[in-house]
């Protein structure tokens, strides 16, 4: 009689691998997770100027991103320096915001130009109107015309401070120590450059322009060679090219 053997129940496991990320996925990933840590901590007031030369004049833009989830930023308080104390400033409108600049006497009188100054523009202030605040998630540019900048080299340091509508303030005055490590709050700040000469004809740089564009009609002039020059060029390349497929044509012709 025929011995049955017992069947063995199979088993089957439940345990999956994990799904591997496709390597665009991956990178994409790896990207997000360096970049997020990099854009929290940018998310500064800082100053852009469109020029550091010295003895010039130059348009700051102070950006002010809201890092708050819950408030809106009210007010931007930005402080001049007294050291090197900018003797003009002049403000752009903003909608919904009102600003106002503020004079104050200086510590010690200083040479300006070779004009002693005893004041000269303090603070500079930006109120929000009512419903017009930096939400959560946005930001906004001020922008402030100042001059004249001081010696080349020098760090203008521009601290401010950002007021919520739920009463807190943030001030960004922190100096970067000479290790070159971000503090938690910077000060807004930017350093002076050698002078060019068209630097100082005009508070909005029109002159400066107007220099480019006189050095222009003079090199044109001095060469021969303008916009005129250039269509000829043209015109003549194009006929030659014409000519010769004439040319062509008639050798096939015949």
């Amino acid at each position: 009689m025929p011995t049955t053997r017992p069947t063995r129940p199979t088993t089957r496991s439940t345990h999956r691998p994990a799904p591997r990320l496709r390597p665009a996925a991956a990178t994409a990933l790896a990207a997000a997770l360096v970049l997020l840590p990099a854009a929290a901590a940018s998310a500064h007031v800082r100053v852009v100027p469109d020029s550091t030369a010295a003895g010039g004049y130059a348009l700051l833009t102070f950006r002010v991103p809201n890092e708050s989830s819950t408030a809106s930023t009210t007010r931007v308080q930005v402080t001049l320096p007294t050291d090197h104390p900018l003797t003009y400033a002049a403000v752009q409108p903003v909608p919904g915001w009102t600003a106002q600049v503020a004079e104050a006497a200086l510590p010690a009188p200083v040479d300006v130009g070779g004009a002693t100054i005893t004041t000269a523009p303090r603070t500079v202030t930006w109120t929000a109107e009512a419903g017009s605040g930096i939400a959560p998630g946005q930001f906004q540019q001020f922008p402030l015309s100042v001059g004249p900048l001081p010696d080349a080299g020098t760090t203008v340091l521009l601290p401010a401070v950002q007021t919520y509508s739920d009463g807190t303030e943030v001030s960004w005055d922190e100096p970067v120590p000479a290790s070159g490590e971000e503090p938690e709050h910077p000060a807004p700040e930017l350093v002076t450059t050698a002078a060019a000469a068209e630097e100082h004809a005009g508070h909005d740089g029109s002159a400066s322009a107007s220099s480019a564009a006189a050095s222009g009609e003079e090199e044109e002039a001095a060469t021969g060679w303008g916009a005129g020059g250039w269509l000829g060029l043209t015109g003549a390349v194009l006929g030659a090219a014409g000519l010769v497929v004439a040319l062509l044509g008639r050798r096939r012709t015949a």
